[in-house]
């Protein structure tokens, strides 16, 4: 019996985690809506989010018996069917709820959803499909090509603009180069223009941090062809310049989010708001939390976007450090059981795609769970299985069922 189910899930205990968490999301997306006045957004969200776990068990059985060959044939087409799709969603794409302005959702006929959810699981494809019939890239000039892959579909997300989930991409390209064998120093210049850019707010600390990129490039010359270490640094200058400009053409409220980043104190009514009322409802739980659905904050209706982006604000309120604890435990069960899957499989394009499905979850945790206790910057970015959203919930099992099929398959 239980070889049996072994095959008919992959791996056992990836799916009982993720179908615990399903579970736990639905149960907190409920109390999410139990308010002191009753609001129509959130109070039947859990009923939807039912209807949409049951779809996503049932893309999870047919995309299960799906063989291993036929995901790796489709990687392409797939990937460039969301592109076009990502490009519609600038010219007829709406929003949702507050994020109105965000042309993130396509709609056909009855059908509504989010081709950038579908785009985080074809990109991983397309680029494990590229990665896995090449060496290991050990140039930069080896890394252009991936880097595109992931960059045109994360420019596309970032007109929408939907910064939380072109974050996803980033984490997708680094967590696939690493596991394909790439250098950890390439990975650190591929990634010195975005430091470049953060740091060049303080020109002090910029060119320190220049300083020691130049060292770096020296050191490790003899890895690099000239051309690639010019590029390195003119791409950092080029970072460092636009710093500037770049935050002048921010609108006013993308500038105070970055600043109460810093201090949330600095506009406790606008942009403040959601850390501060996010970092009082968890600080309130305790050690034990106020209950379930008698989180005050929450009831209140004080918290923001709590069935979605911040629903772990609520879990931290009503189910207190013990309940957040939990919940993380959990969440790092199911990213140790992607590692250990991507470390048993011979095939290197099942191995960079189920690592790549770690990079995408491991940057939601961390950046949904960071900014609701103002450790990041605040972004549109839900919790995978407990955040309300049916296209995210679907591409989650979706993303789980490929892992499962592709595993043991020579």
């Amino acid at each position: 019996m239980g070889n049996l189910f072994k095959r008919l899930v992959g791996d056992p205990a990836l799916f009982l985690a993720a179908l615990v968490m399903t579970s736990f999301g639905i149960a907190m997306i409920y109390s999410a809506g139990v308010l002191n006045i009753p609001s129509p957004i959130t109070e039947g969200a859990w009923i939807l989010q039912i209807q949409w776990a049951a779809i996503s068990l049932v893309a999870f059985v047919v995309i299960c018996q799906i063989g291993p060959r036929w995901i790796e044939w489709v990687a392409v087409p797939a990937y460039v069917l969301c592109v076009i799709l990502l490009l519609a969603t600038l010219f007829v794409g709406t929003g949702s709820g507050t994020a109105a302005g965000v042309r993130s959702f396509l709609e056909i006929g009855p059908i509504r959803f989010q081709p950038s959810e579908l785009a985080k699981l074809t990109t991983i494809l397309a680029l494990a499909r590229y990665l896995g019939t090449r060496p290991e890239p050990v140039t930069l000039r080896a890394l252009v090509n991936p880097a595109a892959i992931v960059g045109v579909p994360f420019v596309l997300v970032i007109l929408q603009p939907d910064l939380g989930t072109a974050l996803a991409f980033v984490g997708i390209l680094f967590a696939v180069l690493f596991w394909a064998g790439t250098p950890i120093g390439l990975l650190a210049l591929l990634m010195s223009p975005g430091i470049s850019l953060v740091l060049s707010f303080d020109p002090r600390i910029w060119a320190a941090f220049f300083v020691f990129l130049v060292l770096a490039l020296y050191l490790y010359r003899y890895r690099l062809f000239l051309v690639e270490s010019l590029a390195v640094v003119l791409a950092n200058l080029a970072a460092g310049t636009i710093s500037t400009p770049l935050w002048g053409s921010l609108a006013d409220y993308q500038q105070n989010r970055i600043l109460v980043f810093l201090d949330p104190s600095v506009d406790p009514r606008g942009a403040g708001y959601h850390v501060i009322q996010s970092m009082v409802a968890i600080g309130s739980g305790g050690l034990t939390g106020n209950g379930f659905t008698e989180g005050t904050q929450k009831r209140f209706d004080f918290l923001p976007e709590q069935h979605t982006d911040f629903i772990f604000s609520v879990i931290g309120e009503e189910l207190g450090y013990l309940g957040t604890f939990l919940t993380l435990l959990l969440f790092a069960v199911i990213l140790y059981r992607l590692v250990r899957m991507a470390e048993g499989e011979a095939d290197p394009f099942a191995g960079l795609v189920i690592f790549g499905i770690f990079g995408a979850w491991l940057v939601h945790v961390f950046v949904n769970v960071g900014m609701t206790v103002g450790m990041v910057p605040v972004t549109g970015i839900p919790l995978p299985f407990v955040s309300y959203g049916g296209t995210f919930l679907l591409m989650s099992w979706v993303a789980v069922a490929v892992a499962a099929r592709l595993v043991g398959e020579d």
